[in-house]
């Protein structure tokens, strides 16, 4: 009999915690949007925007501006604040949630205009979902100090951006960027995928298990990449002058381009093209590197 009065405690103990929790998720899931804006003033002493977004769809818009405008419609809770020379744009979950369902169907928007004259620091940390941003056109770039980019799970799409230090660094998520240039360009990926259209400047590269596909349109300087078990395709234009050292373990280096002083075995690649002026500097494990 005690034993009975145990299991129906415990029973009623289990039921009582499920209608709490089926009630809080009903209550995220199921509330009705609503509309939230901030603002953030960009004054001289901003030298940072940082943006994390953990979901839903967002679009960084430049416009004719002095400060920087939020506009969400949505279920999760935006902040927009300065906090010393950054301006801090967060879009996170609202409370505590054991499960947020929300995240597997969120259609929120979050449009966020910023200076088109603004031309320090920014950062980009997207969970998932998508998110936008681009100049007006490859010869009206956005132009930036600095870009850092770190994405999850989700989708980013980047346009026309004239950025002189560049950084990427991807866990499974999705990024496509068409027109970069950079001084320096700093790349990680885990197994997520990356494709640059249009790009000039330096590259440095570690790609795990990751695809990475780079088209550049000058070779103005050198490319560094270390690959274990990854895929990379190099697009270089057919001047391109350089000189090719690559190394492999496991993996594989093909080069389409003519070399001179060819010296190719299983483990590596060696060879000029052009002048030979820039370096080419290769690493693979057990992944694939292609120069076309």
């Amino acid at each position: 009999m005690e034993k009975l009065k145990r299991i129906l405690i415990l029973l009623l103990v289990i039921t009582g915690l499920y209608i709490v929790f089926n009630q809080s998720v009903h209550f995220n899931v199921f509330s009705d949007n609503s509309n939230k804006n901030g603002h953030a003033a960009i004054s001289n002493g901003i030298s940072m925007i940082n943006i994390d977004i953990s979901s839903g769809s967002t679009t960084i818009i430049p416009e004719d501006r002095k400060d920087l405008k939020a506009v969400y419609t949505g279920k999760r809770k935006l902040t927009v604040k300065e906090n010393g020379d950054t301006v801090e744009v967060t879009l996170k979950s609202k409370g505590f949630n054991w499960f947020d369902w929300g995240s597997f169907s969120d259609k929120s928007k979050l449009k966020i205009y910023i200076p088109k004259n603004y031309d320090r620091s920014m950062s980009i940390d997207l969970g998932s979902g998508n998110l936008d941003f681009s100049g007006e056109s490859k010869n009206k770039p956005v132009n930036l100090d600095e870009l850092t980019v770190n994405i999850g799970s989700g989708n980013m799409n980047l346009k026309n951006l004239n950025v002189k230090q560049f950084g990427h660094d991807g866990g499974s998520g999705n990024v496509e960027i068409d027109s970069l240039k950079s001084k320096t360009g700093s790349i990680n990926i885990a197994s997520g995928n990356l494709d640059i259209k249009h790009y000039i400047g330096a590259i440095r590269a570690d790609v795990s298990s990751g695809r990475l596909n780079i088209q550049l349109d000058k070779l103005i300087d050198s490319i560094q990449m270390d690959v274990s078990s990854g895929n990379v395709g190099l697009d270089l234009p057919n001047n391109a002058d350089f000189t090719l050292n690559g190394d492999v373990s496991s993996g594989n280096i093909s080069c389409d381009f003519p070399l001179t002083t060819k010296d190719l075995n299983k483990k590596s690649i060696k060879g000029t093209h052009g002048s030979g002026k820039y370096k080419i500097e290769l690493d693979v494990s057990s992944g694939n590197i292609r120069i076309y």
